[in-house]
């Protein structure tokens, strides 16, 4: 027979995982950004607020295509949005994991947030 505890760390392991609940909610928000258009709106709102139009200008698209884009991500929950006048506003959801997803994609992107700070 097998031994598969591998030094004995799988009870101190299993203690750490995170729910199932928890794994299916940031599967989720990976997949949304497994599109390249969506990651970088998502960079965008990571630096920035911006409306449908403004990021449509940035990257090159069309607003309706930005719209349904936001929509992917919003409903991932990793985007929030705000009314100002006649527009929508979006950024960067205020929760500890975009906090923290925010940080995992400037060192991906090698990019530091201090950059735009000094502009």
């Amino acid at each position: 027979m097998n031994d598969h505890t591998h030094g004995n760390d799988n009870e101190r392991i299993m203690a750490h995982m995170p729910p199932p609940e928890l794994c299916e909610k940031v599967s989720e928000a990976f997949a949304q950004l497994g599109d390249a258009t969506r990651l970088r709106i998502l960079w965008i709102l990571c630096h920035s607020e911006q409306c449908v139009h403004g990021l449509g200008d940035m990257i090159g698209m069309s607003s309706p295509a930005v719209a349904h884009h936001l929509g992917k991500l919003k409903s991932a929950g990793l985007i929030v949005s705000r009314r100002e006048g006649r527009e929508m506003l979006y950024r960067l959801g205020d929760t500890e994991e975009c906090r923290q997803l925010h940080i995992a994609m400037d060192n991906l992107f090698h990019v530091n947030c201090f950059t735009f700070a000094h502009k």
